[in-house]
């Protein structure tokens, strides 16, 4: 048993430990058999919104070893997301290792290993990570150190926005598919994240009546979508310094709203109908979403008012805002294992992008832990991954199930739940 001893963290007696059980895991860790679990995973192409195919390949991988596979649709019937559950003796707490094998909407890389990098479609944003979780799930079967608790292992798609909204982990979530704690291998390794700010994309498209025509011969009574959008810029700018300065966060920063993109016309001379503008709004915890996307189409109204204009706005919640309890015990564990697994303590900081972390907040106030592989290239097609810190996570990840899973509860008042039956649905 791993005894909590108070907020400020573990004894050495505890660290020692830790380091005993982290010795006994490294034994059980394959770093061959992590690079490959990647490198079948990569080598499915899963653009969002089509990720079965990789789903299926997860399964058979899954199933091949011994685990037993469940196929829960979360809403989402042509890509049914994938669940197992690995349990202890007795009861205990559940750890859920939780990531998306779906990738943004670029071409197609296939897996490559250059010396310590992998590289691929997917290889840092996300199935380089969730591999590394996978491994760690498989060092915990094979060492047998886990006689109490459970680990369940999520993986689904619809993660990346504009393509997905979330909503397939969202039914999970809400399903009661879900741990007493999660940890989610994206990659951001160089701080705790305990807090972050939701985000929306939006999207306004702003028309006059009338068809295109050349300059010389525009209605002088129809309005200028150019000029509505430069007066669109100039209001958001001006709500952008309001939340500046009266919503901020000494962490996370202030709210904002964003303007990514401004299309309109064909050609230099031609009077448009049409003028286009696309960014995101972020906000901090605390804000109702609903708030937000209120205030928003309130300007965009006035707008409309002010210019004549008829304006379409398609708004889209990616992720509400994140919080992280530092005062639930699985954040000093977290803590306490990273410590011993890399040598030095992590600092906390702000999440920089909404994951799947706020949903398990927002929907469930499960506490959620970012930390991944050291990793660059997200959403481009250069992505890698350091293979030596993917075995890192592993060794993390495992650790953390053997504290959280069969720690002692009743000095922290987090109690344990039995989640074998979590995985109870197989469809919806």
């Amino acid at each position: 048993m791993v005894v909590h001893r108070g907020s400020a963290g573990y004894n050495q007696p505890i660290m020692e430990l830790n380091a005993q059980i982290l010795e006994r895991l490294e034994q059980a860790i394959d770093r061959r058999r992590l690079v490959e679990t990647a490198t079948r995973l990569i080598e499915v192409p899963s653009p969002t919104g089509a990720a079965g195919d990789v789903l299926e390949r997860l399964d058979e991988l899954l199933a091949a070893d011994s685990f037993q596979v469940q196929r829960p649709q979360g809403g989402h019937p042509s890509a049914p997301a994938l669940a197992v559950t690995y349990a202890g003796v007795s009861t205990g707490r559940t750890l859920q290792y939780n990531g998306h094998l779906d990738t943004v909407h670029l071409p197609f890389v296939p897996p490559s290993v250059e010396g310590d990098l992998l590289k691929g479609s997917g290889a840092s944003d996300m199935k380089g990570g969730l591999a590394a979780a996978i491994e760690a799930l498989r060092a915990v079967r094979d060492s047998g150190l886990l006689a109490a608790g459970s680990i369940l292992l999520t993986a689904h798609d619809l993660h990346e926005a504009p393509w997905g909204d979330g909503r397939q982990l969202d039914r999970l979530i809400t399903d009661g598919l879900v741990g007493d704690a999660v940890l989610l291998p994206e990659p951001l390794s160089d701080r705790l994240p305990v807090v972050g700010r939701g985000q929306a994309c939006w999207k306004a498209t702003i028309r006059r009546p009338g068809p295109p025509v050349h300059e010389v011969m525009r209605p002088l009574d129809e309005p200028n979508v150019i000029a509505a959008g430069a007066e669109f810029v100039a209001r958001l700018g001006q709500l952008d310094r309001q939340l500046s300065s009266l919503s901020t966060d000494p962490i996370a920063g202030p709210s904002s709203v964003f303007i990514g993109q401004f299309h309109s016309g064909e050609i230099y001379n031609q009077y448009p109908h049409e003028c286009v503008l696309e960014g995101t709004r972020r906000w901090l915890p605390g804000t109702a979403k609903s708030d937000v996307e209120s205030e928003f189409r309130a300007l965009v109204t006035g707008l409309e008012h002010a210019t004549g204009t008829t304006i379409e706005l398609r708004w889209q919640v990616v992720r509400d805002a994140f919080m992280l309890d530092q005062a639930n015990p699985f954040v000093p564990m977290f803590q306490s294992a990273y410590e011993t697994t890399a040598g030095r303590a992590l600092p906390t900081g702000a999440k920089p992008f909404v994951d799947d972390g706020n949903s398990f907040w927002s929907l469930a106030k499960v506490p959620a832990i970012t930390h991944g592989p050291r990793a660059g290239g997200q959403h481009t097609v250069e992505e890698w991954a350091s293979i030596s810190d993917l075995v890192r996570v592993a060794k993390l990840y495992a650790l953390m199930a053997i504290l959280y899973c069969q720690a002692e509860t009743s000095t922290d008042g987090h109690g344990g739940r039995d989640s074998r039956s979590d995985c109870r649905r197989s469809d919806d």
